[in-house]
């Protein structure tokens, strides 16, 4: 059902959104390539043709999401390239690995500007695209922390709240009009999001963590997601640790959740 369309992947250059971007050209899609590391980009590109995409099909687009002017001048790009943009998915993002008390105010800047400023200004740029198209798919890789405090994380948690609740409401706002929007609430995915995560004085954590170590396989999460898309799911949690159990526990017994939580390393 992509074949044809052109997506646009933020954060491409590992992770999640490496793994999609192996999926989409699987099945037939131009891609939009999008992360601040050009030769990283160039061995995603390399290895979609592998699977074979044609290179043209292929547009490899730096970009730092934080940079307003870039942003404008990507979308734009992302625009001619095909001439469309079917889908954005909003997957650039940092993570945090210290306690609110050592965190310094820089530190939570930094997250909200990459985790929720550069996802609202490339959603920005991108939606009277699609709304002039009158089709599109806006898709944000979000995350159970988008639901759930837990230790260490306040920074990273307060900023994916922050999306679920944006892109919750932009789907409200433009559910008449053509523009589909679906949040991704991955758990503990085994990607390289630890090792890059902003310690309290924003310097990187530099280690992966043992949550991250046992989570699901980030091919595997792909599929999962794409699954979800093919489906049009508003909503996508994908994971497969007992962080999945603990959404169901939080709706309907919060105060077990809380107390849960308290009591994690």
């Amino acid at each position: 059902m992509f074949k044809g369309q052109t997506i646009w992947i933020t954060g491409a250059s590992s992770g999640i959104g490496e793994a999609l971007a192996y999926e989409f050209a699987e099945a037939g899609a131009s891609l939009v390539l999008s992360a601040r590391r050009q030769a990283e980009l160039e061995r995603v590109k390399a290895a979609c043709v592998g699977k074979g995409l044609p290179g043209a099909d292929v547009l490899v687009l730096p970009l730092d999401v934080t940079d307003e002017a870039q942003v404008t001048a990507a979308a734009k790009a992302a625009k001619d390239f095909r001439g469309h943009i079917d889908m954005l998915i909003n997957n650039a993002g940092i993570s945090q690995r210290s306690l609110c008390v050592d965190t310094d105010m820089a530190t939570y800047r930094r997250l909200f500007e990459v985790d929720v400023f550069g996802q609202i200004a490339l959603t920005k740029s991108v939606l009277p695209v699609m709304l002039e198209q009158g089709r599109g798919h806006m898709v944000v890789t979000a995350s159970v922390a988008g639901k759930i405090g837990v230790r260490q994380r306040t920074g990273y948690c307060a900023a994916k709240h922050a999306m679920m609740g944006f892109f919750d409401a932009l789907r409200a706002e433009v559910a008449n009009q053509g523009v589909k929007v679906t949040t991704i609430t991955p758990g503990f995915i085994r990607t390289n999001i630890a090792t890059h995560a902003l310690k309290g004085d924003g310097s990187e954590f530099g280690k992966v963590d043992k949550n991250i170590a046992g989570g699901m396989d980030v091919s595997k999460c792909a599929k999962a997601i794409m699954r979800g898309l093919e489906k049009g799911k508003k909503e996508i949690p994908v994971g497969e640790g007992a962080e999945m159990k603990a959404l169901w526990v939080k709706r309907f017994f919060p105060n077990t959740l809380f107390r849960m939580v308290e009591k994690m390393g």
